[in-house]
């Protein structure tokens, strides 16, 4: 039996609860902006990897078959910022402000590194009790599926669209932007949608480019989105003046900025950078408290 917290209101969709106690501005900004790419808000920061490096050097020394990275220990680190911060779960539809069921995280897979090579899409549904092994075990089944011979479930969906005749692709379109605002599209379509996700990432470093601005989509849910660029040695200047290179990398995050404000996104920044200069806080549950 559901508890009573848990079940379904007036209101509610099938993937989120309508957010009932908010203030007057959170009611206005989406009938002034009702798009979520007109109010997007940019943070770049650079994080050093010391101990993230030291860290998966002694993971990986424990032989495992998949090794460790940084994008796992992102992915990761991601998660459990936004479990402990539940405002960044939160999206706009239809003019409504939302708290997401779920913490997911998804990213696309190139299955070869050519300029033919197909992507596919990677979806995880993560738990408060889940650790670093955890979303390191399910990122690696992801990836050797999409990668062996399989396709995700939302590009299988896509590939029967794509044959469908040109004079219904615009009622299509249409119709189906209608059942996205009101959370009624078709889990077949959207089970590995990436903007259907907590937070959508984007490892340009894997392709050898750096850390930018991507925007977000008014099409789906995701309201934070985050670009890992490529690792390399930056100066870092200690209080006294010293500087020493540093291996690092910049990441880049663009947040709706209806769905909180800047002193809960700036103490939120300072979670996931706390959580990457201790990387052994990601051994702990997502759900576990972290002081910072």
């Amino acid at each position: 039996m559901r508890n009573k917290a848990d079940r379904r209101r007036w209101g509610d969709r099938r993937d989120a609860k309508l957010v009932r106690d908010i203030d007057s501005m959170h009611f206005i900004m989406p009938l002034m902006y009702p798009n979520r790419c007109d109010n997007e808000a940019f943070m770049s920061e650079t994080i050093d990897l010391t101990n993230v490096m030291a860290y998966l050097e002694k993971k990986n020394a424990e032989g495992h078959e998949y090794k460790y990275n940084l994008f796992q220990i992102m992915v990761t680190a991601l998660l459990k910022t936004i479990t402990l911060r539940p405002q960044l779960n939160r999206f706009y539809a239809n003019y409504n402000l939302y708290q997401r069921n779920e913490v997911t995280a998804a990213f696309t897979i190139k299955k070869i590194f050519s300029d033919s090579g197909e992507e596919a899409l990677a979806f995880i549904h993560s738990k408060p009790e889940d650790t670093l092994d955890d979303i390191h075990n399910e990122i690696y089944r992801q990836v050797s599926y999409v990668r062996k011979d399989g396709k995700d479930q939302s590009t299988e969906s896509m590939d029967l669209l794509q044959h469908t005749p040109l004079i219904f692709k615009k009622a299509l379109g249409a119709g189906a932007r209608f059942l996205d605002r009101h959370g009624m599209m078709p889990q077949s379509v959207i089970a590995t949608d990436p903007f259907q996700s907590s937070v959508v990432l984007a490892n340009l470093g894997s392709i050898k480019l750096h850390a930018g601005y991507h925007h977000l989509t008014n099409w789906g849910t995701t309201s934070l989105f985050c670009i890992i660029g490529d690792m390399k040695k930056r100066p870092f200047t200690d209080a006294e003046g010293n500087t020493e290179m540093r291996m690092s990398v910049e990441i880049g995050l663009t947040v709706d900025e209806r769905i909180s404000d800047g002193y809960y996104c700036s103490r939120s920044i300072a979670l996931l950078k706390k959580l990457l200069s201790e990387p052994e806080l990601l051994e702990r549950p997502l759900g576990e408290k972290v002081e910072y």
